[in-house]
């Protein structure tokens, strides 16, 4: 890999990514001679016009989501990749994998958000328009899956919905990208128009655990914040702001707060 770029954000990233996957790259700047044992350039935007190779591709500091499909499509050449898959493990920071028609994991990883994973389908088809997208969503958290399969709704792309019975891994606890992967992989159920979002007892029970964990054991949010959570309309941290105020706030049946003689406080008035 050819890293070519003046971008001391971007190569750092792109410096880890490659090491982390033990691939070898060879730093350059913009307007040097690529020696022919580079098989694929990588710079930023800003900096494309300088780079001339038939093989070049573009990243950015912090989002290098789609670069590992976009290295092995050039790594390719001649042999297209003709579709791409996109499976999503549901949860709070859904998990993916990007697999192509041969069943070959190009990419996998998480995002931030169920929203998010709207913008990683955005991205691949914005990336390799030439590309056929489906994407497949995991039935394993019904509040996530239904925020992910409606914040994809608003674009044109097959979505499939799995049962992730199918897929569980035996003898092991579920890893996010690696659950994806086997989603990745399996056929599903057709989905069309928006998805009903449903709050299970379970999901909110489960999202109040990771607020206890969030906040070092301190508190626990209460289950309609972590419905809101769950809906979209309030996110985790929030959630955990608010429970610690309202825990902060005096209240009438918490004396130790109140100053003697404080009319505005409660105390009774002098009976006459």
């Amino acid at each position: 890999m050819g890293l070519v770029t003046r971008d001391p954000l971007l190569y750092g990233d792109l410096a880890t990514y490659f090491r982390e996957r033990r691939i070898p790259t060879l730093s350059l700047l913009p307007g040097a001679r690529i020696p022919d044992r580079v098989a694929v350039v990588i710079t930023s935007e800003s900096e494309r016009e300088e780079v001339k190779f038939p093989h070049t591709i573009v990243a950015a500091p912090g989002d290098l989501v789609t670069v590992g499909v976009a290295v092995r499509k050039a790594l390719r050449g001649t042999h297209r990749i003709r579709s791409l898959t996109l499976g999503v493990d549901p949860g709070p920071r859904p998990g993916y994998a990007v697999l192509d028609e041969q069943g070959e994991c190009l990419a996998q990883g998480t995002v931030g958000s169920p929203e998010a994973v709207a913008d990683l389908a955005q991205r691949l088809h914005s990336d390799f328009p030439s590309t056929a997208l489906n994407v497949r969503v995991g039935n394993g958290d019904p509040p996530s899956y239904g925020r992910i399969l409606n914040a994809l709704s608003r674009q044109d792309l097959p979505r499939e919905l799995v049962d992730e019975m199918r897929t569980t891994l035996p003898g092991r606890r579920q890893n996010d990208p690696l659950a994806a992967r086997a989603i990745a992989a399996t056929p599903g159920r057709r989905v069309l128009g928006r998805a009903t979002i449903r709050i299970t007892r379970g999901a909110v029970g489960n999202l109040q655990r990771i607020s206890r964990e969030a906040s070092g054991g301190r508190l626990t949010i209460s289950r309609a914040l972590a419905a809101s959570v769950l809906e979209g309309s309030l996110a985790l941290g929030e959630a955990i702001r608010l429970t610690e105020l309202r825990k902060g706030a005096p209240t009438p049946s918490d004396p130790g707060r109140h100053s003697a003689g404080n009319p505005s406080m409660g105390n009774p008035a002098p009976s006459p």
